[in-house]
């Protein structure tokens, strides 16, 4: 499940290392908690990207809900402020295709380099790229059986998991995961649509 959360009205949602910190700690806990396994993230300035895989359906809305309201609560107090922090509740889709699974990790860890922060998604540091590509200690991500399948060995794995950055992300597989998210539809579905769009003209 490819999950994302925005700031109100696209307001910055971390201002520091020690927001980025909060985040996390929250999420560590929550996901374990919900028994939502997270196998990519990122954190941008004003949004969020999961790739999860929930235990029950109950996981996503329970694990979100108490990462939310808790980082609300601390960044409302931080800032003397009030009101809303989030632009409503997170979106989701499910990620029902090996291929798009892949494609969901590069679309998420390629994030900042999209919006020209970095060169590269490694030199981004509030990311699972880290973790999957050079096998740096993250608490947060258990890694999907997919990824597991990469390689016989962690090397390995890293390895071939690093070979997929060699190529662009396609501008068709970054709109057909922007259109699961504002619909909320299986990507495999959307996907579908796309081709069938793409046939007809």
């Amino acid at each position: 499940m490819h999950i994302t959360v925005r700031g109100n009205n696209r307001l910055n949602l971390f201002t520091d290392a020690d927001d980025f910190a909060k985040w996390m700690s929250l999420s560590v806990k929550a996901s374990h908690r919900h028994r939502c396994d997270i196998h990519a993230y990122v954190l941008m300035t004003n949004h969020v990207h999961f790739l999860a895989t929930p235990a029950s359906e109950h996981g996503p809305p329970a694990m979100m809900q108490s990462i939310q309201l808790n980082y609300a609560a601390y960044f409302n107090t931080k800032f003397k402020r009030s009101g809303t922090l989030f632009e409503g509740r997170y979106k989701s889709f499910v990620v029902d295709s090996v291929e798009y699974f892949f494609h969901c990790n590069r679309y998420i860890e390629l994030n900042p380099v999209r919006a020209l922060m970095v060169a590269n998604p490694w030199d981004y540091p509030w990311s699972s790229v880290h973790r999957n590509v050079m096998g740096a200690p993250d608490v947060l991500v258990k890694p999907h059986a997919l990824y597991s399948a990469l390689g016989q060995t962690e090397a390995e794995r890293q390895a071939a998991y690093t070979e997929l950055f060699r190529w662009h992300l396609d501008p068709g597989v970054c709109d057909c995961i922007r259109s699961a998210i504002q619909s909320g539809k299986p990507i495999s579905e959307v996907g579908a649509q796309s081709h069938a769009g793409d046939s007809a003209a």
